[in-house]
């Protein structure tokens, strides 16, 4: 796979999350400095917690300039049109569900250059794609959403094994990482929509 691509795509990946997670601190009523904290915490926390486990020091968004500077970009850029973008949550919640699948991949990609096994090298792709999210979540007070509903870190595993898969089956490495993007978006799309979830084992009634 050329490095032209997956540094597009962690570049994709990181806007997605940053407008995400600027537009989550907008809805919470946060200061300005607070929306740019958010959007840096969804884009790199993952990828953050990623690289101190595996010792990739420094993190990658401290040798990545491009990085800080489209976060940066699109929390000004998300505070400036936020009224705007509140009539296109589909829109958003779309450019989430893309970051998942590019993150994935990065932190998949991450992985198997270090030579670790498939499970590990899911997990950490798991990590990349959905804790900058859960970090987001407890700075906001909430239960993160990868804790609570619908399907989100199964996304990412299920993607994960199915580029393993094709790489198991010679299939061209470009197509494979696309293809695993696009299951990624499609189960959180699907999940999200036909509200999807894994089952609960607990009395719903009693919980409320």
């Amino acid at each position: 796979m050329p490095t032209n691509f997956l540094f597009i795509i962690d570049i994709l990946g990181t806007f997605s999350f940053a407008v995400s997670g600027a537009f989550l601190a907008m809805q919470k009523r946060l200061d300005p400095f607070g929306v740019l904290v958010l959007s840096f915490v969804t884009a790199i926390g993952g990828g953050t917690l990623r690289d101190v486990m595996i010792g990739n020091l420094p993190v990658s968004w401290l040798r990545n300039e491009t990085a800080t500077i489209v976060i940066f970009a699109s929390a000004i850029a998300t505070m400036f049109f936020g009224r705007f973008l509140k009539q296109f949550t589909t829109t958003l919640f779309l450019f989430d569900a893309l970051g998942l699948g590019l993150f994935t991949i990065i932190g998949i990609e991450l992985a198997i250059n270090k030579h670790f096994s498939i499970g590990v090298c899911i997990t950490l792709g798991t990590i990349t794609a959905c804790f900058g999210g859960v970090i987001r979540d407890v700075l906001l007070n909430e239960v993160p959403l990868l804790f609570r509903k619908e399907i989100y870190a199964l996304a990412c595993i299920a993607g994960g094994l199915v580029y393993f898969l094709f790489m198991q089956m010679s299939i061209d490495p470009g197509f494979s990482k696309i293809a695993c993007i696009l299951l990624i978006f499609a189960m959180r799309v699907l999940a999200v929509r036909y509200h999807l979830s894994l089952p609960r084992f607990y009395n719903q009634k009693a919980d409320r």
